[in-house]
């Protein structure tokens, strides 16, 4: 059945949930769906989710440096990671203990300059432990780490999205009120086609996109400064202006960062990168 005829039919069984490749007017559209309520002891201003067309682009790695530049700056932060069959962020900000249930829901673990942070990995018993299921399973559990959690007040809740535009995406952008995307990616030779999944899904969904980051653009030889584009010259400029969106970042390789967020110190990290977030915070109307 073409999309027409399954439009008018309003039989929708054939679904892939892959609304960037997508036309049809369904009920999956942002308008067809009623957004789910927030946990009724929290109180959240604003929601950037963190979006990336494929992965081992560094998403994780963004998400957490956007939450410790807005949190240095005074904002209320949280991170909300919503990579189920991948979660990375506990392990980034040396994380081990477990969530647990209270009279005002989840309670998110708290890092010590005070982020609050929901995973999977605080709910299973063992961190390496798979999560073998499928998707509209995985959604749900998303969704219940909006309703269920106890956020408290934050100013921003940045959600870190598994790569792609399946499942878990599509949940996010239905049930939660996102109020835009940031793009990640890296500076190779299909980084516009990547680009261009994210942004169209988002279009398709009426989110907004707050900008662009190009992630491991550069690394700095230690001995002279010169930088040096291992994965050849970047396009970030080209692929933003084509887009019309705006390029936030273009951030380096760096070997301190990388290590810091292995051993769980990455909030000790002394850099200024994903400074360019406190603009995208300023122009959603958050003030501190």
């Amino acid at each position: 059945m073409n999309d027409a005829n399954m439009q008018q039919a309003g039989n929708y069984d054939d679904c892939t949930h892959d609304c960037s490749s997508c036309g049809v007017d369904c009920p999956s559209r942002d308008g067809g769906i009623q957004k789910a309520q927030l946990n009724e002891y929290s109180s959240v201003k604003k929601v950037i989710g963190v979006v990336s067309g494929k992965g081992g682009v560094g998403k994780s790695m963004v998400t957490a440096l956007s939450a410790l530049a807005a949190t240095r700056h005074g904002y209320r932060t949280g991170i909300m990671d919503a990579d189920i069959t991948g979660p990375s962020i506990p392990k980034m900000f040396g994380i081990h203990t477990k969530a647990y249930g209270s009279d005002y829901g989840i309670i998110p673990e708290t890092t010590p300059t005070e982020i609050n942070i929901m995973s999977i990995n605080l709910l299973t018993e063992n961190e390496t432990d798979p999560v073998v299921w499928r998707g509209p399973v995985i959604g749900g559990v998303v969704e219940q780490f909006w309703t269920d959690v106890y956020w408290g007040d934050l100013d921003v809740l940045f959600i870190d999205m598994p790569p792609g535009t399946g499942d878990v995406p599509l949940t996010v952008f239905q049930s939660i009120p996102v109020d835009g995307i940031i793009v990640v990616t890296s500076p190779q030779d299909l980084v516009s086609m990547i680009v261009a999944k994210a942004v169209n899904m988002a279009k398709l969904m009426n989110i907004p996109v707050l900008g662009l980051v190009e992630n491991m653009s550069y690394i700095t030889c230690p001995d002279c400064g010169r930088r040096i584009e291992m994965f050849g010259p970047s396009q970030a400029e080209a692929v933003a202006a084509a887009y019309g969106i705006r390029l936030l970042e273009k951030l380096p390789i760096d070997p301190v960062l990388s290590q810091e967020s292995d051993l769980g110190k990455i909030e000790f990290n002394e850099g200024t990168q994903m400074e360019s977030i406190l603009g995208v915070l300023d122009d959603l109307g958050l003030t501190v």
